[in-house]
């Protein structure tokens, strides 16, 4: 029977980026698990799979707008080194943490000068085409 929304599927998946880089993939561990429709996965991810059945494998690339969307420029900023607490290593790639009065952001260190940090708060894999082979384990 064909894929619909309320179905719990899982499936095996293995997702990269073009340069043919494995960004994730649930191969070494259990088969994701979610229901069709509920909005838990990327919209590009789901809407592969709709009239598909378990067994098939279904390769799908999918665009910034159906995955995490375009890079936004606007959560792209700086801060002086100053402002960071020592204990806290500034090499580019280090996650961190910010809290303000309107809660928690989540950014990525991506630039070090003597003088400043530059920050990234948009998801790691905004603005980037994602392809993913997907297999079918089970729908319920």
């Amino acid at each position: 029977m064909p894929i619909k929304k309320g179905d719990t599927l899982r499936v095996h998946y293995v997702g990269t980026l073009d340069d043919g880089t494995v960004f994730d993939s649930s191969r070494e561990r259990d088969p994701l698990e979610f229901v069709m429709g509920k909005g838990m996965l990327i919209p590009g991810f789901e809407k592969a799979l709709e009239n598909h059945e378990a067994g098939d494998v279904v390769k799908v690339v999918i665009p910034p707008s159906e995955a995490y969307g375009e890079l936004d420029p606007e959560l792209i900023f700086t801060v002086p080194r100053a402002q960071v607490p020592d204990h806290i290593p500034a090499e580019v790639g280090v996650p961190l943490q910010l809290s303000n009065e309107e809660g928690q952001m989540d950014v990525t260190i991506t630039e070090v000068t003597d003088d400043e940090l530059t920050l990234d708060a948009n998801h790691p894999l905004a603005g980037k085409t994602l392809t993913f082979e997907i297999e079918v384990v089970s729908v319920n």
